[in-house]
């Protein structure tokens, strides 16, 4: 990938906590547009894939569409729509909650179950692939962040 001044033609930048804020942004940037073309043959955004790791994480016990969306990696996606889409696609169900008819509850199905079981490799190869980190870096990468986000 080369560079971030290279990436985007600018010489320097006003600091280096201005040039880490770019290059963050950059960096997601690529990261979500390498994402997007390995779930599209899945027919899934990173968002939906978000989605689904969220209920798979669940162990088959039922969840709100509000607790998705306070798990989900990015809070500004529209938790409702994705599960509405992924519905459409057989890859989970809502339920009306038995005990509060007001609240629905959301599961994966097992086609939705099938096609993470099947992106489980091409993901652990893209992630592989894309970090060009040792594990030791990788580490203090995640750290880092932690760190970043206070």
């Amino acid at each position: 990938m080369g560079s971030l001044e290279e990436a985007i033609k600018q010489k320097e930048f006003i600091s280096p906590f201005n040039k880490l804020v770019v290059n963050l942004l950059y960096t997601h940037s690529y990261l979500v547009s390498a994402q997007n073309r390995l779930l599209k043959p899945f027919d899934l955004s990173p968002e939906q894939y978000n989605v689904l790791r969220i209920l798979r994480g669940q162990n088959g016990v039922p969840t709100t569409v509000s607790s998705i969306q306070d798990r989900m990696l990015n809070k500004m996606s529209n938790a409702s729509r994705l599960v509405e889409k992924l519905k459409a696609k057989g890859l989970v169900e809502r339920r009306e909650c038995p005990t509060d008819r007001r609240q629905v509850d959301i599961l994966i199905t097992e086609k939705g179950l099938q096609i993470l079981e099947e992106l489980q490799s091409h993901m652990e190869g893209f992630n592989n692939q894309v970090i060009n980190l040792s594990k030791e870096e990788a580490v203090q990468m995640n750290e880092l962040l932690d760190k970043l986000r206070g």
